[in-house]
């Protein structure tokens, strides 16, 4: 019976302080949106902070003159074409790019490997094409996980902010007053929307990358195939 009053006090409560709060809400600042979500808001501060700064790095980082560019894949084939290995090695170590560590793989497993048996060195290349692929599929995936965990924390403020109005209304069910139970309620309001403000961008961003990546793979994957056919044939 208890129970039964508490919901009604809660659920009357929230009702009066939806109609209240139209007005009140344009007048919040932020500082008082921060104050009603409490100690919460600054973790999901901090989280949305290093949600923008993923997304300007990774803007950044993933191009194509980073992994694999146009011109170094053309000068590479030049150079292992007229078969200058060394320089093509120099070459790699000064323009580091994902093409680049793959185009050096092959050449140290040569010079190591000078009499290996065909279709070796394509393992060899194919290999670290593969975990140039997977580092960047990795390094895009901190945008999902934080798109997960956002609405996690916004969660937990909901039902810490929704706790602290059934312990209100339990402890004083005759004065219970829907003002009285407004720091509560707003808490679970306002974490739960900053939670889902910091996951969508970070979902969308994450699948804008993700595609992008899928493209610079394929651009990657390209250019080593055909460096792969230069040194196969460098003897010819």
């Amino acid at each position: 019976m208890k129970i039964k009053w508490m919901w009604m006090a809660c659920l009357g409560a929230t009702t009066a302080l939806a109609e209240e709060a139209a007005p009140v809400a344009e007048k919040l600042t932020p500082r008082q949106l921060m104050n009603m979500g409490g100690w919460l808001m600054y973790a999901l501060v901090l989280l949305s902070v290093l949600g923008v700064a993923l997304i300007v790095y990774y803007a950044l980082v993933l191009r194509a003159r980073n992994i694999a560019p146009v011109a170094q894949s053309l000068r590479l084939r030049e150079l292992l074409k007229e078969k200058r290995l060394r320089d093509a090695r120099e070459l790699c170590a000064q323009q580091p790019t994902a093409l680049a560590a793959i185009a050096a793989a092959g050449l140290d497993f040569l010079k190591e490997n000078p009499s290996a048996k065909p279709g070796t060195l394509k393992e060899v290349m194919e290999s670290e094409g593969t975990r140039q692929a997977g580092r960047m599929q990795n390094m895009i995936h901190y945008l999902l996980d934080l798109s997960a965990v956002a609405p996690m924390v916004g969660l937990l403020g909901t039902v810490i902010g929704l706790l602290k109005a059934f312990n209100n209304v339990a402890f004083d069910l005759a004065k219970a007053r829907p003002m009285e139970l407004a720091a509560g309620v707003g808490q679970a309001l306002i974490t739960t929307i900053a939670g889902l403000i910091i996951a969508i961008p970070a979902m969308i961003a994450y699948a804008a990358f993700r595609g992008k990546v899928m493209k610079l793979t394929g651009q990657m994957e390209g250019a080593a195939t055909g460096l792969l056919a230069v040194l196969e044939n460098r003897d010819d």
